[in-house]
């Protein structure tokens, strides 16, 4: 074997290794449980991802169709078709943010801040809770093993009760863990059927937060707790800045919000709908470490899975539309960074209420 044949070789065999490493072995960035050649569309047919995501930038277009309930499921059942795989594949089984903690990974940064939900709601075993949309589950399985209590997750998105479902299975959690696809605005349980309560980061999506919480207190039992981790503008927002409106238009049109909210008007909302309120706290205020930085330190991450995505949709593995939907995600973390550093944006603002 003369040198350039084997020059040839040995660089076809280091690319095909390359290759393998990247798509075949690649998961979860937490728990390899969705790999690159897995990407889909969720429930949407893969010849259909790119129209549906050009759908998705209509809402943005027609803005006062979002702010009406009956748009608002769709518009997130969308969303969440579009990016619940790039979501596990990229970032994790929980679909939301936590503060660094120095010496944990963000694995059990993220299990951290979900226990801390259900402590606060004080239940244990034998306790029915409710997770006000429970994506696939992550916090879900972190908040039954650690408390003993069944969890009951709602949903608007199909696959992703199928991916909980799954998910919950594999965990040997499925005796716990409960997914139900339903609209949490108008959700198929009973009054004062529930022990306690919890959303992370979720109730974001809402139209009208009154609406959700409103639901949340009819199914509660007299005397029982609710928490809430809430996406919102803080104090330091200023809606006459240019650049504060287009970072918080940028996060709103990334993550399938009809309008953020200001952290001055939560508290007002649950009292409203009949809450009393015990607390209220940004959890991201110092001495927490920047919930962010685990989105500047995936840069690279996310160039390598670019790669990895489009090469995918151009073998025609992953449907088109997927380098779109991923593309828009590194754009949307931008503005979610921003978000952080200016200090206008937090998703962790925690509100704890009692159901008299």
């Amino acid at each position: 074997m003369d040198f350039f044949t084997l020059f040839y070789t040995a660089t076809a065999s280091i690319l095909a290794g390359g290759l393998y490493w990247f798509v075949c072995v690649l998961g979860s960035a937490e728990q390899k449980g969705k790999a690159a050649t897995q990407l889909s569309g969720g429930s949407i047919a893969r010849e259909k991802v790119q129209d549906k995501f050009k759908q998705y930038w209509t809402f943005f277009r027609r803005p006062k169709e979002i702010e009406t309930a009956e748009k608002v499921p769709a518009f997130v059942d969308t969303f969440y078709n579009l990016v619940t795989d790039i979501y596990e594949w990229g970032w994790g089984q929980s679909f939301h943010f936590s503060p660094s903690i120095p010496g944990k990974s963000h694995r059990d940064a993220t299990r951290l801040h979900e226990e801390m939900a259900v402590d606060l709601i004080n239940v244990g075993p034998g306790k029915r809770i409710l997770d006000a949309g429970c994506g696939v589950g992550g916090p879900m399985r972190a908040i039954a093993a650690h408390s003993g209590a069944n969890v009951v997750g709602i949903t608007i998105n199909e696959y992703q009760v199928k991916r909980a479902r799954l998910h919950n299975k594999k965990a040997g959690l499925d005796k716990l863990c409960e997914v139900v696809c339903g609209n949490f605005l108008q959700m198929p349980f009973e009054d004062n059927s529930f022990d306690g309560a919890y959303s992370i980061e979720a109730t974001c999506h809402a139209p009208k937060l009154e609406d959700v919480y409103g639901e949340i207190y009819r199914v509660l039992k007299p005397g029982s707790l609710y928490v809430s981790y809430e996406w919102v503008t803080t104090e330091a927002y200023n809606p006459e800045s240019a650049d504060h409106v287009e970072i918080i238009q940028g996060i709103e049109r990334g993550d399938a919000l009809p309008g953020l909210r200001s952290c001055k008007n939560i508290a007002e909302t649950a009292k409203k709908v009949g809450f009393e309120v015990i607390t209220e706290k940004d959890l991201s205020s110092p001495p927490a470490q920047p919930w962010w930085s685990r989105l500047k330190m995936g840069r690279i991450a996310y160039w390598r899975n670019h790669i990895v995505v489009t090469c995918l949709a151009w073998l025609g593995i992953a449907p088109k539309g997927v380098v779109d939907v991923h593309e828009m995600l590194f754009v949307t973390a931008d503005y979610l960074t921003r978000g952080g550093e200016t200090g206008i944006f937090t998703p962790m603002y925690m509100i704890l209420c009692r159901k008299p």
